[in-house]
């Protein structure tokens, strides 16, 4: 069903100060990642990926704001593995992270219509994500989707994005174009009002009780 990601507010801050907080520089290209830290988001795909982009030229910085039960695991794989990788915790800014970043990144086993990949589209940030559940209906052909689990896909869309910059933005104009078909979360609300009512109208016979035999209708 229909899902429609709050609309965000504007951000507070411009592409320079979200940058400067990290220690970006204006060259160096910045990912993001939003959501729980949980298993099902995979993020230590990220991270591996991650990883092997320290020999980029500039390497990429790759930030992930949220929080939750695999922050220490996530913690300690990104030490162990020397990933470029900063975990921001829980964030109430993220659209201030999204006017800062290059590209965003969704690494989840499964998802349905994933909300930081319709904020991300909605204002053109470039997506890689994985081609799980509703998120191939949701972005269509304007993300680069790759399988789950598979850090090979994940390093090979970002770096061809990285050294790609007209594809980034093209991607971007795509983004923007497909999110503008999502319904809004008023048109998402009277969908399903809609369906209830079609579903509860007339014609649907006696409700079951203790001395009806069920038929089995929904």
């Amino acid at each position: 069903a229909p899902v429609a990601a709050p609309e965000l507010p504007a951000p507070r801050r411009g592409r320079a100060a979200v940058r400067a907080e990290f220690g970006v520089a204006a060259d160096q290209p910045l990912i993001l990642s939003v959501g729980r830290l949980h298993p099902q988001k995979r993020y230590d795909v990220l991270v591996d990926a991650a990883a092997r982009w320290r020999e980029r030229v500039p390497p990429p910085a790759v930030v992930i704001a949220g929080s939750g039960p695999a922050y220490l695991p996530l913690a300690a794989r990104i030490s162990a593995a020397r990933a470029p990788v900063t975990l921001l915790g829980h964030r109430t800014d993220v659209a201030d992270l999204l006017a800062g970043a290059d590209l965003a990144v969704v690494t989840s086993d499964w998802e349905a219509r994933q909300l930081f990949a319709q904020e991300a589209l909605r204002v053109g940030v470039p997506l890689v994500a994985t081609e799980v559940g509703g998120l191939p209906d949701l972005v269509g052909d304007a993300a680069v989707l790759v399988p789950p689990g598979d850090v090979d896909a994940v390093d090979a869309a970002v770096g061809d994005l990285l050294d790609d910059a007209p594809r980034r933005a093209e991607l971007g104009r795509q983004g923007v174009a497909r999110a503008a078909t999502w319904p809004t979360e008023a048109q998402t609300v009277a969908q399903l009002v809609a369906l209830y009512a079609e579903l509860t109208s007339g014609g649907a016979g006696p409700t079951p009780g203790a001395d009806t035999p069920s038929t089995g209708r929904r």
